[in-house]
């Protein structure tokens, strides 16, 4: 009974931090550019009664033994990858990635961030900036006199420039990609950082031979939250929390007949 309650407690804390994940993607569901995640739950040691396969006579052995669990915990928050819906808004620096790929930003500290927001703006020299004000890279400065500015699918940035009737070319943008993008580190701001398990980062031109996305200028990519999931899952996670803590309340009854034994 003591080993119920300890056990029951922990699909407790388990479904207190599943909610706390829920909370935190409904919370970012028209956050531009935000990915998901969903915790994965793993269960935890056993405690072996009967072993599987132990002899139970000199000439037959035991066919599934005896083995008690002690609960679950959170293993992992896996970040989904699907795309989220696309919206025109007709700004020639809103940019979306359809596809696989990342924007990298480069951040006051010297890091190369990576970001499926693409919300640029520009600053007071003419470059293509954040919300933060951290530099896209490659850096690519706008003319403050250009009249137009134009990306192409391929990353190509040109501008019209006055009494000129050909557009000049100013630039390129790069995406990168990782062998596993649910390993990036998540640090807020819609930025993600490469760790060991994400892998290094894979460079290239958009639309190009590396498999990355193709950049589609004047329109935002939303968040991948489906706010209807997301209730479900709070549903699922409540009901399971709810379950357990009858089992704690269960368990404190049997305890409570056992000390009642004696009187």
């Amino acid at each position: 009974m003591f080993r119920a309650l300890y056990t029951a407690a922990s699909g407790m804390v388990a479904q207190q931090l599943n909610l706390d994940n829920i909370a935190n993607n409904l919370s970012n569901s028209s956050t531009t550019g935000f990915r998901k995640r969903r915790v994965q739950f793993t269960d935890l040691l056993y405690q072996n009664m009967v072993m599987p396969g132990a002899a139970a006579t000199q000439q037959t052995t035991v066919a599934a033994g005896l083995q008690i669990g002690l609960g679950t915990r959170p293993g992992a928050s896996e970040m989904v990858q699907t795309e989220g819906d696309f919206t025109t808004t007709n700004n020639p620096l809103d940019l979306t990635i359809q596809g696989s790929g990342f924007f990298q930003i480069l951040l006051p500290s010297g890091e190369i961030a990576y970001t499926r927001s693409g919300t640029f703006q520009l600053d007071a020299q003419g470059n293509m900036v954040t919300a933060d004000g951290n530099p896209l890279q490659p850096a690519l400065t706008i003319p403050s006199n250009a009249l137009s500015v134009t990306v192409g699918s391929d990353g190509t940035v040109s501008v019209t420039l006055p009494n000129q009737t050909a557009a000049q070319q100013v630039g390129t943008i790069q995406l990168a990609n990782f062998p596993n993008p649910g390993g990036l580190n998540s640090v807020g701001s819609n930025m993600l950082l490469a760790t060991t398990a994400s892998g290094d980062p894979l460079i290239g031109t958009p639309g190009g031979s590396e498999g990355l996305g193709k950049i589609a200028q004047g329109t935002l990519e939303g968040s991948n939250v489906n706010v209807v999931e997301e209730f479900i899952q709070m549903i699922e996670a409540q009901r399971s929390y709810e379950s357990n803590s009858r089992v704690v309340q269960a368990a404190d009854e049997m305890l409570q007949q056992l000390n009642n034994l004696g009187h």
